[in-house]
């Protein structure tokens, strides 16, 4: 009998032990942060946010005319003809991965999109930041015949269509109110336009680097900020002149956020909405005054 209680005392107490180091090291484990950003969008770039496990998520972005062009004739833009709008539907399959389809008023752009979380900061600074690949292909839908004429060769294929984005997103939350990251991105075109090949036109090829990040100042409200530069490099450029440079692109807004809906209203400078075309293909300037306003709304739905 004895033996049977000394038995049962220990097998009660080293029950109570594994559940007490259990419970400790759940306490002690770090999780990720929440609310790095209000969701995946910060006007023109993609943030470090991605939605939790079987989560959909509808993009809409539109982006109206330069303000500055006809003033009060097409009320600053808004009615201006060169508007453009993007739509897209993002599903998560994990907590740090996603996958999305959009389609883009300018060139009729099909975007095929894909987001994962390399890291996540945590925290307590296990991980003091979160590291995020972004990319897509997007396909040109208009007609081939702007492709037998803005390619060397004249011969279309359907190949001259496609364009290329790759970004790394190095992002931290840095407080309660105050997040920030920055990126560096490839953005490559089949077909570009070529005046003299290899000697004059314009490279299929742009390396940027770029800045976002918010400032909260409600429990809704924030006010949001970017800007991107295209880089010139000389040794991945294939023309001796390269003619249409692009611009950097500067954006800055209001955000207002849910758990479920984001909304954005800002002014920004270029009008592509997809990243490759906003790194390649910006004319606008924003230190003339060369401004659009537009905006961004994200709604979620779990599954």
């Amino acid at each position: 009998m004895k033996k049977h209680l000394i038995f049962f005392l220990v097998m009660i107490f080293g029950v109570g032990v594994i559940l007490a180091q259990d419970e400790e090291a759940k306490k002690k484990k770090d999780k990720p942060v929440s609310e790095m950003f209000t969701g995946g969008l910060i006007i023109d770039e993609q943030t470090s946010v991605i939605p939790e496990q079987k989560t959909l998520e509808l993009q809409i972005q539109h982006r109206f005319g330069l303000i500055k062009n006809n003033g009060i004739s097409d009320l600053w833009g808004i009615y201006a003809p060169s508007a453009n709008t993007r739509m897209g539907l993002n599903y998560a399959i994990l907590d740090n991965l996603m996958v999305g389809y959009g389609i883009t008023r300018k060139n009729m752009y099909s975007d095929f999109q894909i987001k994962y979380n390399i890291l996540q900061q945590t925290r307590k600074n296990t991980i003091p930041v979160s590291v995020t690949l972004y990319g897509n292909m997007a396909i040109d839908g208009r007609n081939k015949e702007i492709f037998t004429t803005a390619t060397a060769d004249s011969a279309f294929k359907f190949t001259n269509r496609l364009s290329y984005f790759t970004q790394l997103i190095v992002s931290r939350k840095f407080n309660d109110w105050f997040s920030f990251a920055v990126n560096g991105s490839f953005t490559h075109y089949n077909s570009v336009p070529a005046d003299i090949a290899g000697v004059k036109g314009m490279d299929h090829d742009v390396i940027g680097i770029g800045v976002m990040g918010r400032v909260k100042f409600s429990p809704q409200s924030s006010l949001v900020f970017h800007y991107s530069i295209p880089l010139e490099i000389e040794s991945i450029s294939e023309n001796t002149t390269v003619t249409n440079r692009p611009l950097p692109n500067f954006g800055i807004g209001y955000q207002v956020g849910t758990a479920t809906h984001a909304f954005e209203i800002f002014i920004t400078t270029s009008n592509g909405i997809l990243p490759q075309d906003n790194y390649l293909w910006n004319k606008s300037d924003w230190t003339d005054g060369e401004f659009r306003i537009g905006f961004n709304i994200t709604r979620l739905w779990g599954f």
